[in-house]
């Protein structure tokens, strides 16, 4: 079995795939497990980072093209400064902005706020779409507030 794990390129058999595999798939569930519910969650820019890393670094030592013990061990990496980040942006706000955005105001009372609009890379048929999509409605008219959140979603505050 270590020999599966230390080889390397064309080393790498079909029985030394199948054992990493199995090996690799566990590990990947262990640490997103360690590096929390939001990774998978959240699906803010944060977020996606340690998932697109993540697979890349993982899967280079599961097809041979790093060391699997050294991919393992920078996934690992990885994931608890992810963690580490996520912790001191609950403390920090300016660190929380840095890391996540902040949400951008898009449509207020009756107004549509184009400068928003542009900066979020949203044509008002984007801002339509959603609303239909989340509150059902093609109309503007209950719609106190709406805003385009870090995670690339758009969000409404209806009137009372």
């Amino acid at each position: 079995m270590w020999e599966a794990l230390l080889s390397q390129g064309e080393a790498v058999t079909w029985d030394h795939m199948l054992i990493r595999t199995l090996i690799m798939y566990f590990i990947t569930l262990i640490l997103i497990r360690i590096g929390g519910l939001r990774i998978i969650g959240k699906k803010s820019g944060f977020d996606m980072v340690i998932i697109i890393m993540l697979g890349a670094v993982l899967s280079r030592g599961l097809v041979g093209a790093s060391s699997f013990p050294l991919s393992v061990m920078a996934g690992t990496v990885m994931v608890l400064i992810n963690r580490l980040l996520a912790w001191m942006s609950i403390e920090n706000s300016f660190l929380n902005y840095l890391f996540k955005g902040r949400s951008l105001l898009l449509y207020d009372n009756g107004e549509i706020i184009r400068r928003n609009m542009i900066r979020g890379s949203l044509s008002e048929t984007d801002l339509m779409t959603s609303l239909r999509l989340e509150t059902h409605s093609e109309d503007f008219n209950r719609v106190k507030k709406a805003y385009l959140e870090p995670n690339g979603r758009i969000s409404f505050v209806m009137k009372d």
